[in-house]
């Protein structure tokens, strides 16, 4: 039977190859991202031959993240069963695309109850729609982007000297809205320290923007797949208007060199977060759905 445990740093080199193999510009297809967020779901991996296979579970449901990898799927989804049928609970497939969908429609027929899960499709943009902001669908952000010129700014990549400033300034904004009642924003803090931790290690990319030299934003992004880069992390001091589209510009602008897409990650079902995430014209969604088995 497939045993499970907890994500370490040392697991980079072989799931990031798993990862290749399979391509996916899905967000949760990320070293950085699985590592960073453990403490949401409590999630722990597995390894199935070249099948990288992610786990949570509740009282009632085994949830398997759509594994990455290459092989036999019918003996993959044949363990992933066996695991959960021994624990009496049922089996959820989350973050399946249509391409897994196809796979798991030719394993189980097509009987199986499937729920598209809104808030978790990512949000996919062009890079080049976000580095230049051209056309009339882009006017509003232009020209809310050009009120940061009201003050004195500047972008710079992120280096290890901006850590501890960063990890303070996401501190304050964690507490002011009571973040400690919130499991997300727990679980969130947990991340921004784990990707400052092993920045290096995971060899992430990110940025910083200073106004009158003090840290007021800063962002946190890797290469996803062969094409896409990933934005994992965004804070920004909200009451300074142009600093959330300056920072996601000069990123973009900085890091998306050579790459397709950009992709923004889900909106959670957060209003506002959703909103925003509309207001750049994503090219397309990636639609995800969970499988009940």
């Amino acid at each position: 039977m497939l045993e499970f445990r907890e994500i370490s740093i040392n697991d980079r080199s072989w799931i990031n190859e798993l990862l290749k193999k399979s391509d996916f510009m899905g967000c949760e297809y990320s070293f950085a991202n699985n590592m960073a967020w453990r403490r949401m779901n409590d999630s722990t991996i597995s390894r199935l031959d070249d099948f990288y296979i992610v786990k949570s579970e509740d009282k009632e449901n085994v949830y398997f993240t759509f594994p990455a990898g290459s092989g036999n799927y019918h003996e993959l989804f044949r363990m992933l069963l066996e695991y959960s049928d021994y624990h009496k609970k049922r089996m959820v497939i989350t973050g399946v695309t249509n391409y897994g969908l196809n796979i798991i429609h030719d394993i189980f027929g097509k009987t199986l109850n499937e729920k598209k899960i809104e808030s978790n499709y990512d949000y996919i943009y062009l890079s080049e729609d976000l580095i230049h902001l051209k056309g009339k669908k882009f006017h509003k952000k232009r020209n809310h982007l050009a009120k940061i010129n009201n003050y004195n700014w500047e972008f710079h990549p992120m280096t290890n000297n901006y850590f501890d400033e960063c990890i303070a300034f996401s501190a304050v904004n964690y507490n002011n809205k009571n973040g400690y009642d919130n499991n997300s924003s727990v679980a969130e803090q947990f991340a921004i320290h784990t990707y400052f931790t092993y920045f290096e290690e995971m060899k992430l990319n990110g940025g910083v923007i200073t106004i009158d030299g003090k840290v007021k934003a800063f962002t946190i992004g890797e290469q996803l797949n062969s094409n896409t880069l990933c934005v994992h992390i965004e804070k920004a001091d909200p009451d300074i208007n142009g600093l959330y589209p300056a920072i996601n510009n000069e990123f973009v602008k900085y890091a998306a060199n050579g790459l397709k897409y950009v992709n923004r990650e889900e909106d959670l079902g957060i209003e506002g977060l959703r909103q925003a995430k509309r207001s750049y014209n994503p090219i397309f969604m990636i639609e995800k759905y969970n499988i009940y088995v």
